[in-house]
């Protein structure tokens, strides 16, 4: 695991830390709103993209090959900004390193879903999600480091990259993974295996598809979101740094406990239960966050806990449901649901704020918190997927 993680969480500091260096560049005078509005785009829409091809690409050259083309990928994207600061080229290369990101992570969760037990799924994706928190964190601190105004912070970013494919190369080799379960309905007359979409993955896991979600709705939103909240609700600038980074904390302090939950209880139960908290906490915050700074802060605090851990949960049930072949075609299907609530998200929150005020924003924070206590409700209550029944959705995919 250790050269995977490594390896991610190298990547993710350099593409932290350009996600802040381009926003910068691009908040100096002179620049049009709608180039900004251009570039800001081409990263989402990568993603989307990569979402959509890493399959085929871990299909036909496996999960080591494809990481190792995507670093480079990452790399030439980065590179491009500190040879170059034509507007027209930076839209190539977000939307290049949109697709990068998309695809290691397509490749790094559906590796460890294929490498991991039951036993230990849950754990193992607490210990993924909480590098890639820390790489956006350490991202920020060399930011700060550097200087933002630096002209060396598109190098520094760069060579980040850089180190993630050489540690890629002196690392060696990753663990094998073990050897799929046989089938023997398909053991005669293999034929190409199919992409689950969504709809075929609900019926497989559905508290999966909804909470992975509301995983776009929630985990990189509530960060983009508390500045705009703090400053309608009247909070000084430097409590609502500390709020995002009481949040940023929070999450990371539970990955681990929760990922060790997930592992020896019903991960469906543990889901119901987030749900909940996070539906109350929503509430509470909504409306009584403003009567007191430190109560807003425990409620923060309480509020990461339980929704920044939802994802790995759920990435670990729905992988429970699945044979092995359709790891990676679920793991794209998932995050491209991932990134269109995440995509989707801050300007419908903006409309709401604009024309409720701002406890709107956990109006639909807790909407979505709803949408998996409903789901996981569901998913307790029907009847457990057959091999039988799995293979049919699978024919009907």
């Amino acid at each position: 695991m250790l050269p995977i993680m490594v390896g991610i969480c190298l990547a993710c500091i350099g593409s932290a830390m350009l996600t802040t260096a381009v926003s910068l560049h691009l908040g100096r005078p002179g620049i049009s709103p709608q180039v900004v509005q251009i570039v800001l785009t081409a990263y989402p829409v990568g993603f989307l993209i990569g979402c959509l091809v890493t399959r085929a690409a871990v299909a036909q050259y496996g999960h080591e090959r494809t990481f190792v083309v995507i670093l480079v990928l990452a790399l030439l994207a980065a590179s491009g900004f500190v040879f170059t600061d034509f507007l027209p080229s930076w839209i190539c290369f977000r939307l290049l390193g949109g697709l990068a990101m998309a695809s290691l992570f397509v490749v790094c969760e559906s590796w460890i879903n294929l490498y991991a037990e039951h036993h230990n799924r849950g754990a193992l994706f607490s210990i993924y999600m909480l590098t890639t928190a820390i790489a956006v964190l350490l991202g920020q601190v060399l930011v700060a480091l550097v200087g933002p105004q630096s002209p060396h912070l598109f190098v520094v970013a760069a060579a980040t990259v850089l180190l993630a494919l050489i540690y890629k190369f002196a690392s060696g080799r990753w663990p094998a993974l073990p050897a799929p379960p046989t089938d023997p309905d398909r053991s005669s007359g293999a034929r190409p295996v199919k992409r689950l979409g969504p709809l075929a993955l609900f019926r497989l896991a559905p508290v999966t598809v909804v909470a992975i979600f509301q995983g776009g709705i929630t985990n990189m939103n509530i960060f983009v979101l508390t500045p705009i909240y703090g400053t309608q609700i009247g909070l000084p600038a430097a409590t609502t740094v500390g709020l995002v980074t009481t949040i940023s904390i929070a999450g990371m302090l539970a990955q681990t406990p929760v990922g060790w939950l997930s592992d020896r209880f019903e991960r469906r139960i543990i889901l119901l239960v987030q749900g909940i908290l996070s539906v109350a906490l929503c509430a509470a915050i909504a409306w009584v966050g403003k009567l007191s700074e430190p109560l807003l802060f425990v409620l923060f605090f309480l509020y990461g806990c339980t929704a920044l851990t939802v994802y790995p949960v759920a990435m670990a049930f729905g992988a429970s449901q699945l044979h092995s072949r359709h790891m990676v075609g679920a793991s794209g299907t998932l995050l491209l649901l991932y990134s269109i609530g995440n995509v989707a998200t801050p300007g419908i929150s903006a409309g709401l704020m604009e024309h409720m005020g701002a406890p709107a924003m956990f109006l639909l924070l807790g909407g979505g918190a709803v949408l998996v206590t409903l789901a996981a409700c569901y998913n307790l209550l029907r009847r457990p997927v057959t091999l039988a029944t799995m293979h049919a959705i699978e024919e009907q995919a």
